[in-house]
C-alpha cells in the first residue's frame, strides 16, 4: 500500500510540473500543490500504520477501510488531470483584445471613483463624510469652501485623497518646527520661493527670480477668490520642474506612525483660526544656528534613482535590492505587475518606482536631472508635479491656468489648424518637442523617454522588431490575438507607420559630442505653432524635466 501511495504521487507531481509557468499553475501555486500533496499523504500513511497495528486510537465508526486512501489517491489525481484539461490559453494568446478588456475596467473604475467623489448633497452631509473618511474635522472655513465649490458645479465634494496623502506627515511635526523648517527652505541658492500671506492680501517673496515669478503670480491669480479665507501664513514653492523631498523609507515609517497616532480633537470644533498669527512667523526671533544654512544638497546632472528616487521603497523591493546593469534588454519583470501582455494596465502602479530598478536608466530625471536640489528630511515645499515616492506637497500648476499653453484655434474653417471635429483631423498620433528631459554628456540620452519615442516612431530601417498585438487568421475557432515580433521595416505594410513625432530646433541640455551625436541620430523639424496640434486625431504628451505644461 505504501508503494502504491508513493508511486500515486509521484504522478501527481509529474502532472502538475506539466502545467508549471501556466496562467492557472504558476510555479509559486505548484510549490503550495506539492506541499499539500505531501501533507495528504502523510496523514495517509498515519492512518494506515494506525489501522495495521489495530491502534485503540481509532473506534470502529471512524477507522479507515482499505479502499480509502485508494479514493482519496484518485481524487487528487482527477483535480489533477482538470488542471491539465482546463488549462487556459497562455498569456500571449487571447480571444480578445486587452484593449477591450482594459478600456471596460477603466470605464467602469471612472464610474466608481466620480460616484465616490461627490456622495454629498448638503454641507451636513459633507462634514460628515469628510469626518468618516479621514479621521479628523474639517478645516476652519470648511463651509465657505463647499459652497465655492457647489456654485461652481464641482465634480469633487468629497474625494480629496491626494491632498490629504501629501499632508499626512506633517501631522507628525509640531506647528513651531514646521514655521521653522518653512524659514529654512527659503532663498535664491535653495530654489525656494516665498509666498506670505496677512491680512488677505498675497506678496511674494524678495528672492524670486525674474525668470520664475510667472509661478508666484499665477499662484496668487489662482487664491484671488478667496484669499480673505485663509489665514496668515508663509509659504514655500519649488521653482523647478524636478521634485524635492524624498524621505528615507525608515524615516518615512516612523513619521507615518506618529501623524497616524493623531486625531480629531476631543474638545470644542472651532470654525476660525487663531487669532494673532503673523507674530508666530516672525523669523527675526529664530537664530540662524536653530537650523542648517540650507537643508538641500545640489545633485543637478548627478544620477538620482538610487540615493533619492528609490529612497522610500522598502530595503526588500528590487529598486533597492537590485542595480541593474544591462541596459540593451527589456526588464520584463519590471513591467509584469502593471502589465496585461503587453498592454499598461494600472497606470498607478506603474508609476511606483519600487518594482522597476530599470527606472534608474529610461529617464532623464533619474538619469541626470538638470536642476536638482532634494532633501531626505521632511520640509513643506509645494511643487507643481513629483515622481512617485517623494514627500513634496502638490499644488495645480499656474502654467495652465495662467495660459501659458492657451488652446486658441483659429475660427477659420480654411485654416489648416482649424480645430475640426475628430471624424475628420488627420489619423496621426503627432508630437513636438525639446529635449528637456534631462542633462546628456555621457550618452545618457540614449535612456530619456522624449529621445527613445522619437528613435522608437522614425527608426525603421533598423533590425529592431517590435512586440504586436495582431490577430491570427488561421485559428480554428474565432477571432485569436496573439503578440507577433514584427520587423519595424513591416510596420507601414500594416498601417502603423502613422506618426508625426519629431525634435525641434536645436538639441538642448547636453555637453561635448553629446550635442552632434543626437542631432545626427534624430535630425531636427521646425518649431510648430501650437494650434496646430488640434488637426491630429491622436496627440502624446510627455514628462519634460518634471511636470508637462501642455
Amino acid at each position: 500500500m505504501c508503494l502504491y501511495i508513493l508511486v500515486s504521487y509521484a504522478s501527481i507531481i509529474a502532472c502538475a510540473q506539466s502545467n508549471a509557468g501556466s496562467d492557472l499553475l504558476p510555479d509559486r501555486t505548484l510549490a503550495l500543490v506539492k506541499r499539500l500533496v505531501a501533507l495528504t499523504i502523510s496523514v495517509l500513511l498515519y492512518y494506515q500504520a494506525l489501522l495495521s497495528t489495530n491502534s485503540p486510537i481509532l473506534s470502529p465508526k471512524v477507522r479507515f477501510h482499505g479502499r480509502a486512501p485508494i479514493i482519496v489517491i484518485c481524487f487528487l489525481l482527477f483535480l489533477c488531470w482538470s488542471w491539465n484539461f482546463l488549462r487556459l490559453p497562455e498569456s500571449n494568446a487571447s480571444q480578445i483584445h486587452p484593449i477591450d478588456g482594459l478600456l471596460s475596467a477603466a470605464s467602469m473604475q471612472h464610474d466608481t471613483w466620480l460616484q465616490q467623489a461627490s456622495t454629498s448633497k448638503t454641507l451636513d452631509q459633507c462634514t460628515a463624510e469628510y469626518r468618516r473618511r479621514f479621521k479628523r474635522h474639517p478645516p476652519p472655513g470648511f463651509d465657505a469652501w463647499y459652497r465655492y465649490a457647489t456654485e461652481r458645479s464641482s465634480v469633487v465634494i468629497d474625494d480629496f485623497d491626494n491632498l490629504m496623502d501629501d499632508l499626512q506627515l506633517f501631522w507628525a511635526i509640531k506647528p513651531a518646527e514646521i514655521r521653522k523648517r518653512t524659514y529654512e527652505a527659503f532663498g535664491d541658492w535653495n530654489e525656494v520661493a516665498k509666498l506670505s500671506i496677512r491680512s488677505g492680501k498675497a506678496e511674494i517673496g524678495p528672492d524670486v527670480r525674474p525668470t520664475h515669478r510667472w509661478m508666484l503670480d499665477g499662484v496668487i491669480a489662482m487664491m484671488n477668490n478667496y484669499i480673505d479665507k485663509i489665514p496668515d501664513m508663509d509659504l514655500g514653492f519649488n521653482i523647478n520642474d524636478e521634485p524635492r523631498i524624498a524621505i528615507p523609507y525608515e524615516d518615512l515609517r516612523t513619521l507615518q506612525k506618529e501623524s497616524a497616532s493623531t486625531g480629531p480633537s476631543k474638545g470644542v470644533v472651532l470654525n476660525e483660526f487663531s487669532k494673532d498669527r503673523a507674530p508666530s512667523w516672525n523669523y527675526s526671533a529664530i537664530s540662524e544656528t536653530d537650523g542648517p544654512p540650507t537643508p538641500f544638497t545640489d545633485q543637478s546632472f548627478l544620477p538620482s534613482f538610487h540615493t533619492y528616487g528609490s529612497t522610500s521603497c522598502p530595503p526588500s523591493s528590487a529598486a533597492r535590492r537590485l542595480h541593474l546593469w544591462d541596459t540593451r534588454s527589456l526588464c520584463t519583470t519590471c513591467i509584469a505587475p502593471h502589465s496585461t501582455s503587453i498592454f499598461l494596465s494600472n497606470w498607478t502602479l506603474s508609476a511606483s518606482p519600487c518594482h522597476q530598478p530599470d527606472l534608474a536608466h529610461l529617464h532623464g530625471f533619474y538619469l541626470s536631472p538638470a536642476a536638482f536640489k532634494p532633501s531626505h528630511s521632511l520640509y513643506p515645499i509645494f511643487s507643481q508635479s513629483k515622481a512617485k515616492g517623494f514627500a513634496d506637497i502638490r499644488y495645480p500648476s499656474p502654467w495652465n491656468y495662467i495660459d501659458k499653453a492657451v488652446y486658441a484655434p483659429p475660427p477659420n474653417a480654411s485654416d489648416p489648424s482649424y480645430d475640426f471635429p475628430f471624424a475628420n483631423k488627420k489619423e496621426t498620433l503627432f508630437w513636438r518637442g525639446a529635449t528637456s528631459e534631462g542633462l546628456s554628456r555621457l550618452g545618457e540620452w540614449q535612456g530619456m523617454a522624449r529621445q527613445r519615442l522619437v528613435h522608437l516612431a522614425n527608426n525603421h530601417t533598423s533590425s529592431i522588431r517590435f512586440p504586436i498585438f495582431l490577430p491570427d487568421l488561421n485559428a480554428h475557432e474565432g477571432s485569436h490575438y496573439s503578440v507577433h515580433s514584427v520587423p519595424a521595416s513591416l510596420l507601414p505594410a500594416l498601417g502603423l507607420n502613422i506618426t508625426d513625432i519629431h525634435l525641434v530646433s536645436k538639441i538642448d541640455r547636453c555637453w561635448d559630442s553629446d550635442c552632434p551625436t543626437q542631432a545626427r541620430e534624430f535630425g531636427l523639424s521646425e518649431p510648430s505653432d501650437f494650434q496646430s496640434h488640434w488637426q491630429y486625431k491622436y496627440l502624446i504628451d510627455l514628462d519634460g524635466a518634471g511636470f508637462s505644461g501642455r
